[in-house]
Order: C-alpha cells, then sequence, then structure tokens
C-alpha cells in the first residue's frame, strides 16, 4: 500500500499532466488524437511510393503513432515530428531513446512558424481549422515537387491526386496532393 503522501503526489501528478493536454488542445483546437492503424498502414503505403530525398515533416505528430512507423518505413529519409503539447512531446522523446531510430527528430515547435520549404513530404492528421490554417503556409513554401498526404481532413481548395477511402467504421479518408498541381505548375519554384 502507497504512503497518502505518494498516493496524493501521483494524483496531482496525473492531474497536471490531464490539464496540460487540455490546455493546449483548447489553445491549438485539437488534442493529441492517435492514427488507427488502418489510417497508418495506409499512410506508410502512400509514403512508399515516393522516393524523394528531402525531409518528411509530420505536422501535429502527438503520441509519435505516424513518426515511428514513417521513420522505420523510411530508413534513409529525414523525418521531423512536430508536436506543441508537452506531454506528447515528451512521451515521443522518452520513446526515442528507446528506438534505434537515427533519422527521426522530435521538435516542440509550432510548426505554423518554423520553414517546411525543404519538406519532399508533410504528413498530417489535423482539424478543418488547422487545415486552413495550414494551405497558406504550404502555398508558399513547398516545392512543386512536394507532396502532402493528410489523414481524415482535406485541404481546402485543392484537389488531391489520390484519395483512399478506409473500410473502417468512419469511411476515413487519406488525402494525397502533389503541390505543383495545386498551383497548376507555375509556381515560380524550382522542382527539387
Amino acid at each position: 500500500m502507497l504512503h497518502p503522501s505518494a498516493s496524493a503526489g501521483i494524483i496531482i501528478c496525473a492531474a497536471i499532466a490531464a490539464l496540460s493536454v487540455i490546455f493546449y488542445a483548447i489553445r491549438f483546437g485539437i488534442g493529441p488524437m492517435p492514427s488507427s492503424p488502418k489510417v497508418r498502414h495506409a499512410i506508410l503505403e502512400l509514403a512508399r511510393g515516393h522516393d524523394a530525398e528531402g525531409p518528411v515533416y509530420e505536422l501535429g505528430a502527438g503520441w509519435g503513432t505516424l513518426a515511428f512507423p514513417l521513420a522505420r518505413r523510411l530508413t534513409g529519409r529525414p523525418i521531423v515530428a512536430y508536436e506543441i503539447s508537452p506531454l506528447p512531446f515528451l512521451f515521443m522523446k522518452a520513446r526515442l531513446r528507446f528506438s534505434s531510430l537515427p533519422n527521426l527528430r522530435i521538435k516542440r515547435q509550432n510548426f505554423l512558424r518554423v520553414s517546411l520549404a525543404d519538406a519532399s513530404m508533410i504528413v498530417c492528421y489535423l482539424y478543418p481549422g488547422g487545415m486552413r490554417k495550414l494551405c497558406d503556409k504550404l502555398e508558399r513554401e513547398l516545392a512543386d515537387s512536394a507532396v502532402v498526404v493528410s489523414s481524415t481532413f482535406a485541404v481546402p481548395g485543392w484537389k488531391p491526386a489520390k484519395t483512399v477511402e478506409l473500410n473502417d467504421l468512419y469511411r476515413t479518408r487519406v488525402y494525397e496532393y502533389r503541390v505543383g498541381s495545386q498551383r497548376g505548375g507555375h509556381s515560380g519554384r524550382d522542382d527539387r
């Protein structure tokens, strides 16, 4: 049996952790939601079809349910996972310590405030408001050759090159976009 002060300490730590996740979910409009195994499989299959050499950015990586499998699947490419919420970020950092994934980097930053210009692929599972905020940034920064893969929520105003509808309870869709085709191939940016 635990000492009463130890029990109180555990309860306080759990409450602080839960409040932290809730605070960041309210502040940024979404909490860290893990991707289902079917969604993860669909995204990994789409990612495997692109052999560009540039980094893959996962935006809003949550608990790392996509970042770690991406790093295992795409061993020759840098995978950068962005997560702003401290508890999921720390969870991923701890998990990375026990993983042999030298190509995975985890950053606690707001991805809307970092350059994505060198990305060969963006992977995200956000929410409609987050996709609206991200859309202009993608159009401004990404090379024509870049690919965007989004789980569940489409990029507003963009036409997907491919849509995978999953055979799950929600008929989840995974969207793949070619950035150059969103601009009509005339962005003025060089195709990397």
